[in-house]
């Protein structure tokens, strides 16, 4: 029991919403972001926790227009984003490339030879140390790919709309390997007080 509420109380936090973001754990989630023209909005957005009481990054998913529809979304070939901010000092870039490898085995099922070279050129992403308040954009573009920024400079762009489809669904498959409390607030179903902050 004491567990149990040690890790609520660790998912607890105020949420401030503003005209430009709402701030989630002291990170900032900008209410709209704009990439190559496209202008997205924030869908939802939470914690990622580890081992329930560990809270390793903040999630933001933008769309042209909110849905709450993760499949669609997953097969969607248009403009979308996630941006991912650190928040806890204890990430590293090793922790953070064995967690987007088990997130691409439960997306694709275990089936991630066909896109192994992609996703080996998108992990590099996390090559680079990485800090508490680093933050990343992930956005997927019709015709050109992935974009993978960090702290607003590109690292990497990685073509092709299954490779698009295996990357959303780290957070949004069936069974993702995240927290299953985060793919709900990335899909806008804020829950007051509880990992996500509600729409205005």
């Amino acid at each position: 029991m004491a567990k149990r509420i040690s890790a609520f109380l660790l998912l607890v936090f105020v949420c401030v919403s503003s005209g430009a973001a709402k701030e989630i754990q002291g990170a900032q989630l900008p209410d709209t972001l704009t990439f190559a023209g496209e202008k997205l909005v924030l869908n939802g957005g939470g914690v990622r926790t580890k081992k329930y009481v560990m809270a390793v990054y903040v999630a933001g998913l933008y769309l042209k227009q909110k849905s709450q529809d993760a499949k669609q979304i997953i097969e969607a070939d248009e403009p979308m984003a996630i941006r991912l901010q650190v928040i806890s000092s204890l990430v590293t870039s090793k922790k953070m490339t064995e967690a987007t490898e088990e997130g691409f085995g439960a997306a694709t099922v275990g089936k991630t030879a066909a896109i192994r070279d992609k996703i080996d050129t998108f992990i590099a992403v996390f090559k680079e140390g990485i800090q508490k308040g680093d933050f990343y954009d992930l956005v997927y573009l019709p015709g050109e790919g992935v974009d993978a920024y960090k702290n607003e400079r590109l690292v990497t762009t990685v073509p092709g709309l299954d490779f698009k489809k295996a990357l959303f669904g780290i957070w949004l498959c069936e069974k993702p390997a995240i927290n299953t409390s985060l793919k709900e607030g990335m899909l806008g179903r804020w829950r007051q007080g509880v990992s996500q902050c509600p729409n205005p």
